[in-house]
């Protein structure tokens, strides 16, 4: 974990590092393990989880291993063949963000509600949400610090305005706007779990609402007004193009709509 440190790698991915390979000690009990034990752990991850969770996990213990000298007891990730669409229950949609955003409102959790719309607004990452601040509002531009690089956030007109309104009704004059009671800039676990509490009232399946979907919501919107994804991803702050073209895939109804459209099936 010291050497993630020097490595310079954010908290959560050390954090992430760190549950995965104590994971991977614990499901091998053994401290002469061989590659065969690597590789039946490999298989046993195939079981239970899915590929991509697999290949995150696969990841953190080829890291390891490198790092103890066991170079050549590393596996192989599972080759996944990317989707074409995002799978319909992942994706949200610009009318259920308005309800959900509603239905923060009409129960009075005005924070809750102001997180949601900077965060969709802007395309930030939650972990990007404590560098807006009461200065950032006022300048109309916040400065993000994240994986060792910088980049300009700008602040639409329209949240702007409201976020001025939002500093005055909770008589905050600097530092971050979204904080604990404690005064600590919220989490990702905190936001989500009050995301989650929206659901039903905003009438917004569960597996739909989390708060990275709100940044995938601001890519697909942009990407769809502009089409520049140059452009979309200096502003994710994504350092490869492939990355953002992620965030810009049509829904699996979309996609089959496009597909229908072609006419190559012939109605006899």
């Amino acid at each position: 974990m010291k050497h993630l440190e020097m490595q310079e790698r954010s908290r959560a991915t050390i954090r992430q590092y760190e549950r995965d390979i104590r994971q991977m000690l614990s499901f091998i009990c053994n401290d002469c393990f061989s590659k065969e034990d690597v590789i039946f752990y490999k298989k046993d991850l195939q079981s239970r989880y899915m590929p991509s969770s697999v290949n995150t996990k696969l990841a953190a213990v080829n890291g390891f291993l490198e790092y103890i000298g066991l170079c050549e007891w590393k596996v192989r990730q599972i080759k996944i063949q990317k989707r074409a669409y995002r799978p319909e229950h992942k994706n949200l949609l610009k009318t259920e963000y308005i309800r959900l955003i509603k239905s923060a409102e009409n129960q009075g959790k005005c924070k809750l509600s102001m997180i949601m719309q900077t965060i969709c607004s802007t395309g930030i990452r939650v972990s990007e949400l404590k560098f807006i601040t009461a200065e950032s509002v006022r300048a109309g531009e916040a400065i993000v610090q994240m994986k060792g690089k910088f980049r300009t956030i700008l602040i639409p007109k329209k949240l702007r305005e409201r976020l001025k309104a939002y500093l005055r009704n909770c008589n905050i004059h600097t530092g971050p706007i979204f904080v604990t009671r404690s005064g600590r800039p919220l989490d990702r676990s905190n936001i989500w779990k009050m995301m989650k509490n929206l659901c039903e009232q905003a009438r917004v399946v569960r597996g739909k609402v989390f708060p990275h979907n709100l940044r995938h919501l601001f890519a697909k919107s942009f990407y769809e007004y502009n089409h520049d994804i140059t452009k979309l991803a200096d502003i994710l702050g994504h350092s490869n193009v492939n990355t953002t073209r992620i965030y810009t895939r049509s829904s699996g109804k979309e996609h089959r709509n496009c597909m229908d459209a072609l006419g190559l099936v012939i109605a006899t």
